[in-house]
């Protein structure tokens, strides 16, 4: 009888221990269970994205807001074209600004939000007009090294 509740035990341990990992490689991952109708799809446009990448965050104040749906090439003006998804709780303006940030030194990026002064808010499919390309560090040493060099 000892034998079969420590097997039970054993058992239900491991059920519990794969379901945490299953839960920790979604959030790893980025992947997300919420219903599609809970949000909103936004654009914005940027020079260079620098690594951005599809299920990047989208944050506002340090709290994850959204998430990267799809980065296309827009062949017209050859910019880059980020689509996102806002949680629907949350309204931005029609002023808002997004930019592209590093966390860390050397992390990932993701996309930061500020939202403006105005008091009429983005709908499903509205573009953000203001926004800032992401810095590349190698750009950063590189200027720095040429006007080093040409002071010389």
């Amino acid at each position: 009888m000892n034998s079969k509740k420590l097997e039970l035990a054993v058992g239900a341990f491991m059920v519990a221990g794969a379901i945490t990992l299953i839960l920790l490689a979604f959030k790893v991952s980025g992947l997300s269970y919420q219903a599609e109708n809970s949000t909103y799809n936004i654009t914005a446009r940027f020079e260079n994205i620098a690594g951005l990448g599809e299920r990047a965050k989208v944050s506002m104040s340090g709290v994850t807001i959204g998430r990267v749906t799809n980065i296309r090439l827009d062949t017209k003006d050859y910019v880059a074209v980020v689509t996102m998804a806002i949680d629907k709780s949350v309204p931005l303006s029609t002023d808002t600004s997004a930019s592209i940030l590093t966390a860390g030194l050397l992390g990932e990026k993701y996309i930061g939000l500020t939202v403006g002064a105005e008091e009429e808010t983005l709908k499903d499919g509205d573009k953000i007009e203001d926004t800032q390309s992401a810095i590349v560090l190698e750009e950063l040493i590189g200027k720095f090294l040429f006007s080093k060099s040409a002071a010389q």
